[in-house]
């Protein structure tokens, strides 16, 4: 009988990994996880899961043994982690392997949205550059001022990247961190005051939700933009809306939406406002290595070894 557990939407290759890996069980979503026979529960001991349905008491609870829960992701809002301690249950996720992809595409959305690539683009496809002329001017990215909302591992390199752009960088943080010289603000709202450019790279979950409030937003001011790569609820989704919609800041770059992909349609017609596919770890090398280090977490429980990436 198998002991490992395999949910969620993963590419054939990481599926055919994991089968000659763990010979595991698999399983589409977590919902399907009650239909499995008791038999089969009673033996899990690891869970390799991908995907942002909650994993809380009552799934936990119909597998009985389980020791492990191997988030595919370095976000590990979906999976109660109290819970999971209050069971012994250990959780580990994939850092690092994507931080310069999600660093990359936050600068891209950045860039794309001062410079107007997207209807610059569309302009000449249109045939409008040949019949109209030359595509209005847009605003300047470099030279400007940065705050990073969460000076980890991802917001560093993020801080990193547009001061190649000879940005001046601001950040909130927890606490003050060493830098190279960049400026720490002891709330969002300061941060917001300071900068035109708002990067939100802070965890998902409880803690962190509508983070970036309503007087965030506002502290930004009209030339300012909201950049997304963390998770959908860490930002007050509804006053970020009325703010695009009513020009108070100039506009966003959102990888990362509430109740996603059935985000809210109204962001849909906001001509200033680049929109992901919460894409940001999305390159083929990049999803390789998160599911390869999600599978030696797995090896490694079970062969009673010490966890690479361990959450709790």
């Amino acid at each position: 009988m198998t002991t490992t557990l395999v949910i969620g939407p993963y590419t054939d290759t990481d599926t055919a990994a994991a089968k000659q890996a763990f010979a595991p069980v698999i399983l589409d979503r977590i919902s399907e996880l009650a239909g499995l026979d008791e038999t089969t529960r009673s033996a899990i001991t690891a869970l390799a899961y991908k995907g942002h349905t909650a994993v809380g008491p009552a799934e936990m609870d119909l597998l009985p043994k389980l020791g492990l829960i191997a988030n595919y992701g370095v976000g590990y809002d979906a999976i109660d982690i109290p819970a999971a301690t209050e069971r012994g249950i250990r959780v580990t996720n994939t850092p690092d392997v994507l931080n310069d992809d999600v660093a990359d595409l936050a600068v891209g959305m950045l860039l794309m949205q001062m410079r107007e690539m997207e209807q610059a683009s569309n302009w000449a496809r249109s045939g409008n550059w040949k019949t109209r002329g030359e595509y209005r001017l847009a605003h300047r990215m470099t030279g400007g001022r940065a705050g990073i909302v969460g000076l980890g591992r991802i917001g560093r390199e993020i801080a990193d990247r547009l001061a190649a752009f000879k940005m001046d960088i601001h950040y909130y943080a927890r606490s003050e961190k060493q830098t190279p010289g960049w400026t720490f603000h002891a709330d969002p709202v300061s941060l917001a005051h300071a900068v035109d450019f708002l990067v939100i790279a802070i965890v998902g979950g409880p803690d962190t939700e509508k983070f970036v409030s309503k007087d965030v937003i506002d502290a930004l001011g009209p030339r300012g933009v909201v950049v997304n790569i963390s998770r959908g609820t860490t930002v007050d989704e509804a006053a970020l809306l009325d703010a695009l919609e009513q020009g108070r800041i100039a506009g966003a770059g959102l990888d990362v939406f509430l109740g996603e992909p059935d985000i809210d349609p109204c962001f849909y017609e906001l001509s200033n406002v680049v929109i992901q596919p919460h894409h940001g770890s999305g390159t083929v090398e990049t999803r390789a290595a998160m599911g390869q280090l999600q599978r030696d977490n797995i090896a490694a429980f079970h062969a009673g070894q010490p966890l690479l990436t361990a959450v709790n």
